[in-house]
Protein backbone atom coordinates (compact mmCIF):
# COMPACT_ATOMS: atom_id res chain seq x y z
CA UNK A 1 0.00 0.00 0.00
CA UNK A 2 1.42 3.51 -0.99
CA UNK A 3 0.26 6.16 2.24
CA UNK A 4 0.68 9.33 0.58
CA UNK A 5 0.07 10.48 -2.62
CA UNK A 6 2.40 14.12 -1.80
CA UNK A 7 5.24 11.24 -0.76
CA UNK A 8 5.15 9.16 -4.38
CA UNK A 9 4.32 12.97 -6.21
CA UNK A 10 7.56 14.09 -4.89
CA UNK A 11 9.56 11.58 -5.82
CA UNK A 12 8.38 12.10 -9.33
CA UNK A 13 9.04 15.82 -9.48
CA UNK A 14 12.53 15.27 -8.02
CA UNK A 15 12.83 12.29 -11.10
CA UNK A 16 12.22 15.63 -13.26
CA UNK A 17 14.68 17.70 -11.68
CA UNK A 18 17.22 14.91 -12.38
CA UNK A 19 16.40 13.90 -15.96
CA UNK A 20 14.81 16.74 -17.33
CA UNK A 21 16.99 19.61 -16.78
CA UNK A 22 18.54 20.34 -20.38
CA UNK A 23 15.51 19.78 -22.12
CA UNK A 24 13.38 22.42 -19.67
CA UNK A 25 16.31 24.93 -20.49
CA UNK A 26 15.89 24.13 -24.14
CA UNK A 27 12.02 25.13 -23.50
CA UNK A 28 13.08 28.15 -22.17
CA UNK A 29 15.57 29.69 -24.45
CA UNK A 30 12.52 28.97 -27.21
CA UNK A 31 10.13 30.49 -25.78
CA UNK A 32 12.13 33.45 -24.21
CA UNK A 33 13.07 33.80 -28.25
CA UNK A 34 9.45 34.30 -29.42
CA UNK A 35 8.75 36.17 -26.51
CA UNK A 36 11.89 39.07 -26.85
CA UNK A 37 10.80 38.69 -30.96
CA UNK A 38 7.69 40.00 -30.09
CA UNK A 39 6.42 36.98 -30.70
CA UNK A 40 3.99 34.23 -28.50
CA UNK A 41 4.24 30.93 -27.69
CA UNK A 42 1.16 29.24 -28.38
CA UNK A 43 -0.11 26.53 -25.48
CA UNK A 44 -2.44 23.77 -26.13
CA UNK A 45 -3.72 20.45 -24.42
CA UNK A 46 -6.74 18.68 -24.08
CA UNK A 47 -8.77 16.95 -21.65
CA UNK A 48 -7.17 17.34 -18.39
CA UNK A 49 -4.15 18.69 -20.23
CA UNK A 50 -5.70 21.94 -20.72
CA UNK A 51 -4.36 23.07 -16.94
CA UNK A 52 -0.87 23.66 -17.27
CA UNK A 53 -1.98 25.69 -20.32
CA UNK A 54 -4.23 27.68 -18.05
CA UNK A 55 -1.42 27.83 -15.32
CA UNK A 56 1.06 29.57 -18.27
CA UNK A 57 -1.18 32.95 -18.34
CA UNK A 58 -3.01 34.19 -17.03
CA UNK A 59 -1.82 34.40 -13.36
CA UNK A 60 -0.26 35.94 -10.50
CA UNK A 61 3.29 35.85 -11.55
CA UNK A 62 2.95 35.22 -15.05
CA UNK A 63 3.44 37.62 -18.27
CA UNK A 64 2.25 38.22 -21.18
CA UNK A 65 3.68 36.70 -24.65
CA UNK A 66 2.66 32.94 -24.19
CA UNK A 67 -0.54 32.29 -25.54
CA UNK A 68 -3.51 29.84 -24.42
CA UNK A 69 -5.55 28.06 -27.06
CA UNK A 70 -8.36 25.80 -24.99
CA UNK A 71 -11.29 24.58 -26.95
CA UNK A 72 -13.92 24.07 -24.53
CA UNK A 73 -15.27 20.91 -26.46
CA UNK A 74 -12.10 19.09 -25.50
CA UNK A 75 -11.33 20.33 -21.97
CA UNK A 76 -15.14 21.21 -20.06
CA UNK A 77 -15.69 18.03 -18.02
CA UNK A 78 -17.89 19.32 -15.55
CA UNK A 79 -21.12 17.69 -17.51
CA UNK A 80 -19.59 14.15 -17.32
CA UNK A 81 -22.65 12.63 -18.78
CA UNK A 82 -25.20 14.30 -21.07
CA UNK A 83 -24.84 17.53 -23.28
CA UNK A 84 -21.35 18.19 -23.36
CA UNK A 85 -20.36 15.26 -21.21
CA UNK A 86 -17.23 13.46 -21.13
CA UNK A 87 -17.85 11.09 -23.97
CA UNK A 88 -18.54 13.58 -26.29
CA UNK A 89 -15.18 15.29 -25.24
CA UNK A 90 -12.63 12.19 -25.17
CA UNK A 91 -14.01 11.63 -29.23
CA UNK A 92 -13.59 14.66 -30.07
CA UNK A 93 -9.93 14.92 -29.21
CA UNK A 94 -8.89 11.89 -31.74
CA UNK A 95 -10.81 13.13 -34.71
CA UNK A 96 -8.33 13.53 -37.53
CA UNK A 97 -8.40 16.94 -39.14
CA UNK A 98 -9.67 19.19 -36.13
CA UNK A 99 -5.90 20.58 -35.60
CA UNK A 100 -5.79 22.07 -38.73
CA UNK A 101 -9.29 23.69 -38.57
CA UNK A 102 -7.67 25.30 -35.01
CA UNK A 103 -4.49 26.52 -36.32
CA UNK A 104 -6.74 28.44 -39.87
CA UNK A 105 -7.52 30.80 -36.62
CA UNK A 106 -3.75 31.92 -36.31
CA UNK A 107 -1.47 33.05 -38.43
CA UNK A 108 1.52 31.09 -37.40
CA UNK A 109 5.04 33.14 -38.21
CA UNK A 110 8.59 32.28 -37.76
CA UNK A 111 9.39 33.73 -34.50
CA UNK A 112 6.40 32.21 -32.55
CA UNK A 113 6.76 28.70 -31.19
CA UNK A 114 3.84 25.98 -30.00
CA UNK A 115 4.25 23.83 -26.46
CA UNK A 116 1.96 21.13 -26.48
CA UNK A 117 0.93 19.08 -22.99
CA UNK A 118 -1.26 15.22 -23.92
CA UNK A 119 0.07 12.99 -20.92
CA UNK A 120 -0.47 10.00 -23.60
CA UNK A 121 0.23 11.72 -26.70
CA UNK A 122 -1.51 9.56 -28.85
CA UNK A 123 -4.43 11.32 -29.93
CA UNK A 124 -4.85 13.30 -33.37
CA UNK A 125 -5.83 16.61 -32.34
CA UNK A 126 -2.21 17.15 -30.06
CA UNK A 127 -0.31 15.02 -32.58
CA UNK A 128 -1.66 17.41 -35.93
CA UNK A 129 -1.31 20.30 -34.03
CA UNK A 130 2.43 19.61 -33.49
CA UNK A 131 2.60 18.55 -37.07
CA UNK A 132 0.71 21.94 -38.38
CA UNK A 133 3.17 24.19 -36.59
CA UNK A 134 6.29 22.42 -37.65
CA UNK A 135 4.85 22.85 -41.32
CA UNK A 136 4.55 26.27 -40.71
CA UNK A 137 8.44 25.85 -39.50
CA UNK A 138 7.77 27.50 -35.92
CA UNK A 139 9.29 24.78 -32.82
CA UNK A 140 7.54 22.92 -31.25
CA UNK A 141 7.68 21.85 -27.69
CA UNK A 142 5.87 18.17 -26.47
CA UNK A 143 5.25 17.76 -22.91
CA UNK A 144 4.38 14.04 -23.15
CA UNK A 145 4.35 10.92 -20.47
CA UNK A 146 7.28 8.80 -22.24
CA UNK A 147 5.92 6.28 -19.95
CA UNK A 148 2.40 6.33 -21.12
CA UNK A 149 3.27 7.29 -25.04
CA UNK A 150 5.32 3.94 -25.77
CA UNK A 151 2.87 1.71 -23.29
CA UNK A 152 0.22 2.03 -25.82
CA UNK A 153 0.20 1.23 -29.65
CA UNK A 154 0.07 3.96 -32.22
CA UNK A 155 -3.41 5.61 -33.02
CA UNK A 156 -2.55 8.01 -35.37
CA UNK A 157 -2.44 7.35 -39.22
CA UNK A 158 1.21 8.77 -39.30
CA UNK A 159 2.34 5.77 -37.17
CA UNK A 160 3.52 9.11 -34.87
CA UNK A 161 3.30 10.17 -31.33
CA UNK A 162 3.39 13.63 -30.09
CA UNK A 163 7.10 12.95 -29.08
CA UNK A 164 7.93 12.33 -32.65
CA UNK A 165 6.99 15.65 -33.85
CA UNK A 166 8.71 17.62 -30.70
CA UNK A 167 11.38 19.79 -31.66
CA UNK A 168 12.05 19.59 -27.63
CA UNK A 169 10.27 16.49 -25.78
CA UNK A 170 9.72 16.96 -21.85
CA UNK A 171 8.89 14.12 -20.06
CA UNK A 172 6.25 13.90 -17.52
CA UNK A 173 7.79 11.50 -15.85
CA UNK A 174 4.20 9.71 -14.89
CA UNK A 175 4.17 6.16 -14.74
CA UNK A 176 1.68 4.41 -17.13
CA UNK A 177 -2.05 4.91 -15.84
CA UNK A 178 -0.98 7.77 -14.29
CA UNK A 179 -2.49 7.45 -10.72
CA UNK A 180 0.29 6.44 -8.20
CA UNK A 181 -1.16 4.90 -5.13
CA UNK A 182 -2.02 1.77 -3.91
CA UNK A 183 -4.80 1.03 -1.63
CA UNK A 184 -5.63 -1.90 0.87
CA UNK A 185 -8.93 -3.41 -0.75
CA UNK A 186 -8.98 -1.36 -3.78
CA UNK A 187 -7.40 -2.96 -7.11
CA UNK A 188 -7.38 0.45 -9.11
CA UNK A 189 -4.52 2.66 -8.56
CA UNK A 190 -5.88 6.14 -7.61
CA UNK A 191 -4.02 9.58 -7.54
CA UNK A 192 -2.64 11.01 -11.25
CA UNK A 193 0.25 12.52 -10.83
CA UNK A 194 0.85 14.23 -14.35
CA UNK A 195 -1.40 17.40 -13.72
CA UNK A 196 0.95 18.42 -11.02
CA UNK A 197 4.37 17.37 -12.78
CA UNK A 198 2.81 19.56 -15.73
CA UNK A 199 2.02 22.64 -13.77
CA UNK A 200 5.79 22.41 -11.85
CA UNK A 201 7.21 22.29 -15.79
CA UNK A 202 4.89 25.02 -17.04
CA UNK A 203 6.06 27.09 -14.21
CA UNK A 204 9.94 26.33 -13.88
CA UNK A 205 10.11 27.31 -17.80
CA UNK A 206 8.39 30.32 -17.11
CA UNK A 207 10.60 31.41 -14.31
CA UNK A 208 13.73 30.50 -16.51
CA UNK A 209 12.22 32.59 -19.42
CA UNK A 210 11.77 35.76 -17.35
CA UNK A 211 15.19 35.34 -16.04
CA UNK A 212 16.57 35.02 -19.82
CA UNK A 213 14.24 37.55 -21.11
CA UNK A 214 15.32 40.13 -17.94
CA UNK A 215 19.05 39.73 -19.06
CA UNK A 216 17.86 41.77 -22.17
CA UNK A 217 15.79 44.03 -20.43
CA UNK A 218 12.59 42.47 -22.20
CA UNK A 219 10.08 41.08 -19.61
CA UNK A 220 6.77 42.17 -20.25
CA UNK A 221 4.27 43.24 -17.94
CA UNK A 222 4.21 40.63 -14.66
CA UNK A 223 0.65 40.31 -13.28
CA UNK A 224 1.01 41.06 -9.52
CA UNK A 225 -1.33 40.74 -6.58
CA UNK A 226 -1.73 43.99 -4.87
CA UNK A 227 -0.66 42.51 -1.30
CA UNK A 228 2.52 43.17 -2.91
CA UNK A 229 2.35 46.40 -4.23
CA UNK A 230 -0.47 47.94 -3.71
CA UNK A 231 -3.73 48.59 -5.45
CA UNK A 232 -2.96 50.85 -8.06
CA UNK A 233 0.40 49.20 -8.52
CA UNK A 234 -1.38 45.78 -9.39
CA UNK A 235 -3.81 47.42 -11.60
CA UNK A 236 -1.43 49.10 -13.78
CA UNK A 237 0.32 45.86 -13.96
CA UNK A 238 -2.82 44.00 -14.61
CA UNK A 239 -3.60 46.84 -17.69
CA UNK A 240 -0.46 46.84 -19.14
CA UNK A 241 -0.54 42.84 -19.31
CA UNK A 242 -3.96 42.50 -20.90
CA UNK A 243 -2.55 45.99 -23.20
CA UNK A 244 0.34 43.23 -24.36
CA UNK A 245 -1.42 40.10 -24.83
CA UNK A 246 -4.15 42.06 -26.61
CA UNK A 247 -1.49 43.73 -28.93
CA UNK A 248 0.53 40.72 -29.55
CA UNK A 249 -3.03 38.92 -30.05
CA UNK A 250 -3.61 40.57 -33.11
CA UNK A 251 -0.93 39.84 -34.91
CA UNK A 252 -1.26 36.05 -34.59
CA UNK A 253 -5.34 36.04 -35.75
CA UNK A 254 -6.42 35.52 -38.89
CA UNK A 255 -9.78 35.95 -40.44
CA UNK A 256 -12.27 34.66 -42.41
CA UNK A 257 -10.61 35.34 -45.42
CA UNK A 258 -7.53 34.37 -44.33
CA UNK A 259 -6.04 37.69 -44.13
CA UNK A 260 -3.62 38.29 -40.73
CA UNK A 261 -4.33 40.72 -38.07
CA UNK A 262 -3.80 44.42 -38.27
CA UNK A 263 -0.08 44.03 -36.29
CA UNK A 264 0.68 41.21 -38.19
CA UNK A 265 0.16 42.96 -41.30
CA UNK A 266 2.21 45.72 -40.27
CA UNK A 267 5.19 43.27 -40.05
CA UNK A 268 5.57 44.26 -36.07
Amino acid sequence: MTLSWISAAQKVLEEIHRTQETAIEQAAVVAARSIARDGVVYAFGTGHSRMPVEEIFPRYGSFPGFHPIVELSMTFHNQVVGANGQRQAMFIERVEGLADQILANFQLRPHDSLMVFSVSGLNAVPIEMAIGARKAGIPVIAVTSLAETHAGPVRHPSGTRLADHGDVVIDLCSPVGDALCHVDGVAEPIGPVSTFTAVAIVNEIKVRSARLLAADGLVPPVITSSRLVGDERSSELFEAAYLDFARRAAGTLRGAGGEVGDAGARGR
